[in-house]
């Protein structure tokens, strides 16, 4: 059975938030290339169709820790405040992986990008699941603690704002077509990027309910990584169409 070791955990945390400055430095100017973005840039050779695409990449997230919990004897997820919070990012991937996939929309996706997403889905599926069921240590009371109820209560809203958000770009799209249209409805109405917008608050949300290393490096992780594309969305929107609301923010309602 495998130990907790706290070094491990600090040194994973760590190498993720210097990750998230880097993809921060890679694409906060140029777009990553794939989806609206890659008409502009040069074309991946090959590429897999989007619903077996996200379904690859996002698998590891929801297998790893479910093997680590499968091969921890006898079972840690006590008490309930950590049984919930391994659960909460299980939840996300099974829909990541087993719904979303299955309804999308999208553009081929590059191997190369695919790839890489896979092994993050791996990495990070590891250090969460390793913390969480082999090093975390909650009060019994942790449930009713300000930080796992308001976190819980973040990490609700922004997944229900991000699914909703996902289901209003798939209604752009009739099957086959692979135009692009002015999101319209929900969030969209102040924001280009609703659906990241969503994911971010979620892993905060998660974040504050852990609160945990881990958990916080990986909520930094998501803001540099789609922040930058929720603003070259909405670059993209404007260029693109002429009657783009000039309200709309890029990311975060009223602000930016």
């Amino acid at each position: 059975s495998m130990q907790c070791f706290p070094g491990l955990v600090l040194a994973l945390s760590s190498l993720l938030g210097a990750l998230a400055l880097l993809q921060l430095s890679l694409y906060l100017r140029v777009p990553s290339r794939y989806g609206k973005h890659e008409e502009r840039l040069c074309r991946p050779r090959g590429r897999l169709p989007a619903r077996c695409a996200w379904f690859l990449q996002e698998l590891p997230s929801f297998l790893v820790p479910a093997l680590l919990l499968a091969l921890r004897s006898p079972p840690r997820l006590e008490p309930l405040g950590c049984r919930l919070l391994c659960c909460l990012f299980c939840w996300h991937y099974f829909y990541r992986t087993f719904i979303y996939p299955f309804f999308t929309r999208g553009r081929p996706f590059p191997l190369q990008l695919l790839f890489f997403g896979m092994l993050f889905c791996i990495y990070n599926g590891f250090l969460q699941g390793y913390y969480l069921i082999y090093c975390a240590e909650y009060p019994n009371d942790w449930c009713t603690d300000i930080r796992f109820t308001s976190g819980l209560l973040l990490f609700l809203m922004g997944m229900g704002i991000n699914i909703h958000s996902d289901l209003l770009l798939r209604q752009l799209r009739k099957p086959g077509e692979v135009t692009y249209k002015i999101p319209q409805g929900g969030l969209f109405t102040y924001v280009s990027g609703a659906n990241y917008f969503g994911e971010i608050v979620e892993w905060f949300g998660f974040a504050i309910a852990t609160w945990s290393l881990p958990a916080f490096a990986f909520a930094f992780f998501t803001l540099c990584c789609i922040g930058p594309r929720a603003y070259h969305h909405h670059r993209y929107y404007l260029k693109t169409f002429t009657d783009y609301p000039k309200s709309r923010k890029a990311l975060i309602p009223f602000v930016f």
